[in-house]
This record gives structure tokens, sequence and C-alpha cells, in this order.
């Protein structure tokens, strides 16, 4: 089993912009200005925040993860869905057809929305090298064992496998919080 273990990241809310969105909320000429690298190469968190407006609350400083995107997409859990009175399905990234509304709102202006809000659905970045060595393919769906005082099983896994990514798991903070996720967490892909 030593040769199946992986980083585990909690993924906070966030936010992806297209450049015109960008523009909307910040400004002509607005540019993402990265705070610190991501796990994930080429991908940064900027130091440009947004308030999350829905039906029922508002979520202030929320950040943008750059760089920018061809879709406009908020990434939420559940819990932040029901405090915003929002609908975000659990989806993979980019998968936003039908799923929620919310509306950004940045120093310059703001953006309705219709579609785009998410729960992401847990999932594990992986270089194909990881993959060929511990025998996973991209699409697989596994599961990760998390040890700790409040250890669990995370079912329902999916692997996405990419010569862009760097091998690293990423649940949400709901799912972080179940599992009191250390900061050097390490799950275990069992067979």
């Amino acid at each position: 089993m030593a040769d199946k273990k992986i980083m585990v990241e909690m993924s906070a809310r966030h936010v992806h912009v297209t450049e015109s969105d960008l523009e909307t909320l910040f400004g002509k000429g607005a540019t993402l200005t990265p705070k610190r690298d991501l796990s994930q190469p080429g991908q940064f968190l900027s130091e440009e925040r947004v308030d999350l407006i829905g039906p029922k609350k508002t979520i202030s400083n929320v950040s943008i993860l750059g760089p920018t995107r061809p879709e406009t997409q908020v990434e939420i859990s559940l819990t932040d869905a029901r405090t915003l009175g929002v609908t975000a399905p659990i989806r993979m990234s980019g998968d936003v057809k039908g799923s929620g509304a919310v509306t950004i709102k940045g120093p310059a202006g703001e953006i309705e929305l219709q579609e785009g809000v998410i729960a992401a659905k847990r999932h594990i970045h992986m270089t194909p090298d990881d993959a060929q060595k511990m025998g996973l393919e991209d699409g697989q769906v596994v599961s990760v064992k998390i040890e700790g005082e409040r250890g669990l099983v995370f079912d329902q896994t999916v692997l996405r496998v990419s010569k862009k990514f760097a091998t690293a798991m990423h649940i949400d903070t709901d799912e972080a919080n179940a599992v009191a996720l250390p900061r050097d967490a390490v799950g275990v892909i069992l067979d």
C-alpha cells in the first residue's frame, strides 16, 4: 500500500473567471495579481477578491484563482451553498451546464452568473508516470483512506491524469473538516 500514497489538500471556496468577467469585476485592463503558487503547475492564488451574493446571504472576500479561464465558475462547499441559498450540484470542475446561479461582485462591477456554481467532486490530479506506477488510469473512480483521529475512507474519488498535473488529491472544506485534515495530509488509494 505504501506505493499508493498521495498528498491530500483542501480546496477552499474560490472563483475562476474569464478575462472579460475579470474586467467587469475589476475594471478595464484588469489582470490577476499572483499572491502564491498552488500545487498544480501554472495555477496561483491571486490577490483579487470578490463577494458572492445569494438570495439568503453574502460571502465576502472570496479568492480568485488564476490564470483566467474560458468560463467563469464558482466552487463552494455544500455548507456555503446553504449559507448563500443557492444550488451547487456536485460536479467535476468545468462541468457547469445547468448548475447553480449567483451574483459575483467586485470593486468595479457585478456579474449575474446564470450557471457555474458547483461543489467540486473530490478528485485526484495525477501525473501519467505516477498513474502508471500505481496501475491507475484517467477517469478511474477510487477510494482513498485518510488515517487519524477522525480518519475515514473517501469513496467516489475521480482520477484525472495529465502531464499538466502534479499528483495530489483535492477535497473541499466540508470534507476536510470531516476528517480533521492536517496540513501535510497523506491518503492511501485502496485497491
